[in-house]
Parts: C-alpha cells; sequence; structure tokens
C-alpha cells in the first residue's frame, strides 16, 4: 500500500543534508528543468493532475495559468508550511527528512511561473523544522543551487523562510499573505472572477509544502508517471496521517484511492488494546465526521470523500475510540476554533463564542434539547456568511458531531 514519491528520502540517514540528499536523487530534476520551457512545466503539472494537498485540493496546473504573462511586475511563489489545524502533521516530514526537496520543488515551480523570489511561511511552533529549513537553503546557496543563478543557469532563485505568530487562521492563504506583508492575519475578500493571488500589489501564487515538493517528481519523471498512482479524478499520492488509539499511528504516504478501513487495520496496526473503532474525522478537524459504519465504506480520494459526506481535506485521520465521550470531542474543537477565530466577521467571532458556551453548560449537565437545536441554527447562521471558510469548517465538524451522536448529548440531559 505504501508509495514513494515525495517520502523517498525520508527513511535514509542524514537525508536532510545537501550531500546525502544530492547523492539520493535531489535536484536531478533541475537540468531537465532548464530544457523546458515555463509553459511546458506547467502543462506537464496540468496532465499530472496534481492537486493542492493543503486541504482544498484545487487543480495545481490551471492555478499557475491565473499567473499574468508579461507582467513587468516581480512575481512570488508563496509556500503554505503553516500547519495549524488539529490532526495535521505531514508537512512537517518534509521539513524535518528531506528540505532539500521542498527546495527543488521551489526552483521548478517558480521557473514555470517566472517568479524568482519565494518566500515559505511556516507555522510559529515548528521553531526546529524551520532551523532545519534554514540550514538545507543556507547549503543550497552556498553550493550555488540557489542565488544569482541556479546550478550554472542564468535564473535567480532567492528563498526566504518566514515563521508565522502562530495564528490559525493564516493558514487561509488570503490571510497569509497579509501576515507576510507585516499586517494582521486577516483573510481578504474573494475577487468574483478566478485571479492569482497579489503580494504587494504583486502577483503571486499560493501552494501547500506537499504541493510543491510533488513537483520535481514530475518535473524529471512526465506526468503518466504520477497518473499512475491514485484515481482517475483523484490521481497521485498524498502523505496521510493517523493520529489517536492505533497502534501504528504515524504519517504514511499512499495512492489515492485506498479503503480507509484498510488503511487504519493495515497500515495503522488496528485499534490499540481490542478497542472498537467509534469515528474519525478523516482530514484535519474541520472535516464533517464518519462513524465507525461509514468508515467502513469511506475511500481516500476527494470525490469518494465528498460523495460520502465528508472531504478529505489534509488527509490527518483522527481516530475516536468507543469510550471517546463525543461531548468532550465537540467542546475540544469549539474551543479551540473559538480561540483561533481572527475575530474579523460576526457570525464566526460571535458564533464560536456561543456554541463554546452552550457545550460548556451541556458538560456541566445543564444541557437542555433546545440547546442543540440553537447550536445547530448557530451552525447554519455561520455558514457561508464569512469571508473565508473558517466558519463553514467549524460548522461541518460541529453540526456532523450532533447530528450523528446527537443521543451522547441527549443522555446528559436532565
Amino acid at each position: 500500500m505504501l508509495v514513494k514519491v515525495v517520502s523517498e528520502n525520508f527513511d535514509i540517514p542524514n537525508s536532510h543534508k545537501l550531500e546525502v540528499a544530492k547523492a539520493n536523487g535531489r535536484y536531478s530534476s533541475i537540468e531537465k528543468l532548464f530544457t523546458m520551457a515555463p509553459d511546458d512545466v506547467i502543462e506537464e503539472v496540468t496532465k499530472s493532475g496534481l492537486r493542492g494537498k493543503g486541504g482544498g485540493g484545487a487543480p495545481c496546473g490551471p492555478k499557475w495559468k491565473l499567473m499574468p504573462k508579461d507582467d513587468p511586475r516581480p512575481s512570488y511563489l508563496i509556500v503554505n508550511g503553516d500547519e495549524s489545524e488539529p490532526g495535521t502533521f505531514k508537512d512537517r516530514q518534509i521539513f524535518q527528512y528531506d528540505p532539500h526537496l521542498l527546495i527543488e520543488g521551489i526552483i521548478c515551480s517558480s521557473y514555470a511561473m517566472n517568479a524568482h523570489d519565494a518566500y515559505i511561511y511556516v507555522r510559529g511552533e515548528y521553531k526546529w523544522f524551520i532551523d532545519r529549513l534554514n540550514e538545507a537553503i543556507k547549503e543550497a546557496y552556498d553550493a550555488g543551487i540557489i542565488g544569482e543563478k541556479v546550478m550554472g543557469h542564468d535564473y535567480r532563485m532567492d528563498i526566504t523562510v518566514h515563521r508565522g505568530g502562530g495564528a490559525y487562521i493564516c493558514g487561509e492563504k488570503s490571510a497569509l499573505i497579509e501576515s507576510l506583508e507585516g499586517k494582521r492575519g486577516h483573510p481578504r475578500l474573494k475577487p468574483h472572477q478566478k485571479e492569482c493571488e497579489w503580494f504587494f500589489d504583486n502577483p503571486a501564487t499560493v501552494n501547500n509544502v506537499e504541493t510543491i515538493a510533488t513537483v520535481p517528481f514530475i518535473v524529471e519523471k512526465g506526468y503518466e508517471a504520477y497518473t499512475a498512482y491514485g484515481t482517475e479524478k483523484s490521481p497521485g499520492t498524498m502523505l496521510f496521517a493517523m493520529s489517536g488509539p492505533v497502534k501504528n499511528p504515524g504519517v504514511y504516504e499512499l495512492a489515492f484511492g485506498n479503503k480507509m478501513i484498510d488503511v487504519i487495520n493495515k497500515i495503522g496496526g488496528g485499534m490499540k488494546e481490542g478497542k472498537k473503532l467509534k469515528a474519525v474525522i478523516p482530514g484535519g478537524s474541520s472535516c464533517p465526521i464518519l462513524t465507525a459504519k461509514e468508515v467502513e465504506e469511506a475511500v481516500l480520494d476527494y470525490e469518494s470523500m465528498w460523495d460520502i459526506g465528508s472531504t478529505l481535506g489534509t488527509g490527518g485521520m483522527i481516530i475516536i475510540d468507543e469510550d471517546m465521550s463525543m461531548i468532550d470531542v465537540a467542546k475540544n474543537l469549539i474551543e479551540f476554533y473559538h480561540h483561533e477565530s481572527c475575530g474579523q466577521c460576526t457570525p464566526c467571532r460571535e458564533g464560536c463564542g456561543w456554541i463554546d458556551k452552550i457545550l460548556a453548560k451541556v458538560l456541566a449537565g445543564e444541557g437542555t434539547k433546545e440547546d442543540l437545536d440553537t447550536i445547530l441554527d448557530v451552525c447554519e447562521t455561520m455558514n457561508g456568511k464569512t469571508i473565508c471558510v473558517f466558519a463553514p469548517a467549524v460548522k461541518d465538524i460541529i453540526k456532523s458531531i450532533i447530528i450523528k451522536f446527537r443521543d451522547e448529548f441527549v443522555k446528559e440531559f436532565k
């Protein structure tokens, strides 16, 4: 079941060091890259069906095509490493075990979009991973891999790491850019038409760490090597994470299309201590929860997860066993979202706090059936009425827990 596209070097000792990285294939795509026209690189990525692996799953190639041609302003690549969602911890594997793969991906992606400056925005708490990434970037500069000439080619490439301030909302791409510009991390209103992002009024593209780290494989081996994995509509692979009471929690690279229950049992080793599976939040904490019965049918690709009423998200599976209270789960999550709401939009700011207070009331044994109706009403008030998808994500997880596990809440009522 395991495959090796992004994770190929993860198990090699000292794989983060340049000498070891180069001996194991890093930067081998660069020579081929500079035999290709930038538009050809974009076309290859488009044909590969590569999709954003930061949660949205949007096709990568068409996104790159939104960058304006022949614009006199500089273009920028911004790599989103603000991995702050509960249950999501895959991008840090790349920082830790193969940072040179990310640098190689930045070179390939920047060349395709005529960007000479890239920023990697990393979650503020990832101090250790940031230090390792900066060490790799220094190695690349010292070796002439990046800088005024990329490995001797007439192409300048500069990379800067920006450490975030620890705000979950800055994982949203426009809030990330606001933060990168030195402003408060508030999401921006979206334009009516499709267009690129704007960094100090210059064209920019924001992509997730794993997405960029996948590009060298496609450049070097061609799109058909990538589409050989996965499904027709969800081609390729993804780093899937498992946390919770399974015997082998961790991060594993798998092709899209595997059954979730097989991954939990065969890769995760099954449940600990003979406990029964109760539920799974499939892709980080903002995805609608799945019951144990739904997990039996769930398939790990974008379309299948939509069909079953959830989303693949970042592939971070949060496993929940039979002894875990779903009221505690909901309260734990809403505390996080209440704390992390940026406060820009009233439905989100007030809705998160309102739900948090009601769930505290339920846990104190003072809840009523009317309280559940109020929570569901607040969820609908939050959905689609804010600037970004933070509030709809809160609605998805809280509403799904209450609807699918309503009996647990009702048992606590007087």
